[in-house]
């Protein structure tokens, strides 16, 4: 079959500018569909993370003029590669939207930090994403990059479709392109008030609800779901879990009624940078056959680290997570005296809720000889949670995908999660039914509710320490399982080719 060409549209991108899951998507799935012979760019925001980063973009000499609400814009391209790959990146240079991030002083790529400690989202965001939305398509005949598929994510996107649809459809160049938009996380939705109608550019008459509008808002993920020709998410679970009203945030109904159009997908992971047997990060590099004799190494490394007794037998429980609900933080912080009881030490890798930021800090104070936190992200501290840790612990409320969960099982080390969307797909309960067929990889539970993750850890410290031909049989199973991105990028082939007929 010919090769096919797709044009990725995201907000952020691994290697260059990252808050969460989405950006390794959209670093990863490119240089997989590559790697299958096609012909993929990426476009995302200049931003200063971008401009101060480790890999410099060039200039280009294409200037965009790129219409937003009364104005025209002119804004410059850059380019440069995607990390390890030929897959080219292009860069909206637009200073006004974008020069802003900057860690040192509490400004993220879509929100800042308030005195009070909070963070608020940056209040012209409608009108910085839908400025970088139509300058992805301006793009297009630039860079004289023809594309059958433009992929967007998430709500920052969410309005590519509509503009390719109602207002680039007439032009030849764009007339045969079809759009994918991919839901990374439904809870974050992009909604602004109705004013921003006349800021997009977009007909007035389009703001009702069975397009753009959604209880007086003007919804941006909504619109990229309404508009484009395929909707996926990042699980099968969470596709279905998506059009429940548990699930769905509002929008259940409305994923209800675009049902055939709508797919789950699950992430993949980079095996160039996610395995410990190639892992520079590590103390010593293992894999399946000599994972028991050689991880001991990075759980010594990983208690120095953090201050905690260097004891072998100590079952040490890792968390590496955004601090917020969703990740089930609450159920942890719950539990965490009965795994303290239980002789267990934990540690916490982390960035986000400020309340959660002051309970780790207190609980730490109180159990420093068992507790270890780290407040922000590091990402060699990353690699050594995931290989010296016994136990990865991510009870999600939901989650989408997920992609720690895909990193324990290579490290050996078996995750305990919340059975709900991806973590559901991925993960096989060790109880006794699968322990006997060799099927476990990690343990799970249903119940949103602290005695239920403290019941599961308990059942997985039952095989540590009693029954550890099982618990190395869990970890060996854990580590063969195959969650890369060929895997997922073949599935993501067959969604575009059904798209195009």
């Amino acid at each position: 079959m010919a090769p096919l060409r797709i044009l990725v549209v995201a907000s952020e991108v691994v290697g260059f500018a990252k808050t969460g899951g989405l950006a390794d998507v959209a670093g990863s799935l490119p240089r997989a569909m590559a790697q299958r012979g096609h012909e993929v760019a990426v476009v995302m925001p200049y931003y200063r993370a971008v401009r101060f980063g480790k890999i410099q973009p060039k200039p280009t000499s294409h200037v965009l003029n790129v219409p937003i609400g009364s104005r025209t814009l002119a804004c410059r391209v850059f380019e440069s590669k995607l990390p390890n790959s030929e897959v080219p990146i292009y860069f909206i240079d637009a200073p006004e939207y974008f020069d802003r991030d900057d860690g040192h002083q509490g400004r993220g790529l879509y929100q800042a930090t308030m005195p009070g400690g909070y963070k608020a989202d940056y209040p012209d965001n409608a009108e910085r994403f839908a400025f970088f939305s139509r300058a992805a398509l301006e793009l297009i005949p630039t860079i004289r990059f023809q594309p059958d598929i433009v992929h967007a994510n998430d709500w920052q996107t969410g309005l590519v479709p509509v503009y390719l649809s109602e207002v680039f459809r007439t032009n030849p160049k764009y007339a045969n392109i079809r759009s994918v938009f991919t839901i990374h996380n439904i809870a974050y939705q992009g909604m602004f008030g109705a004013d921003v109608m006349r800021m997009t550019g977009l007909p007035g008459w389009m703001f009702n609800a069975k397009q753009l509008e959604y209880h007086g808002h003007l919804n941006y993920l909504k619109s990229g779901v309404v508009f484009a020709d395929a909707v996926n998410t990042v699980s099968p679970t969470y596709a279905r879990e998506i059009q429940t009203a548990e699930y769905g945030c509002g929008l259940e109904g409305l994923l209800i009624e675009y049902k055939d159009k709508l797919s789950g997908i699950v992430n993949g992971v980079d095996y160039d940078v996610w395995n410990p047997a190639l892992d520079p990060l590590l103390p010593e590099r293992y894999d399946a056959t000599t994972v028991f004799e050689r991880k001991p190494a990075s759980k010594a490394e990983l208690q120095k680290r953090f201050d905690l007794p260097v004891d072998a037998s100590k079952p040490v429980l890792g968390l590496v997570a955004r601090l917020v609900t969703q990740k089930g933080i609450d159920l942890i912080l719950s539990s965490a005296p009965g795994f303290l009881d239980l002789g267990c030490q934990l540690i916490f890798l982390g960035d986000g809720d400020r309340e959660y930021h002051d309970q780790l800090r207190s609980f730490h104070a109180k159990h420093a000889s068992q507790v270890g936190i780290y407040l922000g992200f590091q990402e060699q501290l990353a690699h050594l949670v995931e290989a010296g840790s016994d136990l990865f612990l991510m009870p999600s409320r939901y989650e989408p995908s997920g992609l720690n969960q895909l990193y324990s099982l290579k490290y050996g080390t078996p995750p305990i999660v919340r059975a709900t969307g991806g973590l559901a797909d991925t993960i096989v309960n060790a109880n006794e039914e699968n322990l006997a067929n060799g099927t476990g990889t990690g343990f799970s539970f249903n119940d949103y509710t602290p005695s239920a993750l403290y019941e599961t850890v308990k059942w997985a410290l039952t095989l540590y320490r009693d029954r550890p031909n099982d618990f190395r049989k869990v970890v060996r199973t854990a580590m063969k399982q195959d969650w890369s991105w060929e895997r997922s990028a073949a599935d993501y082939e067959a969604l575009y080719r059904r798209l195009l007929g």
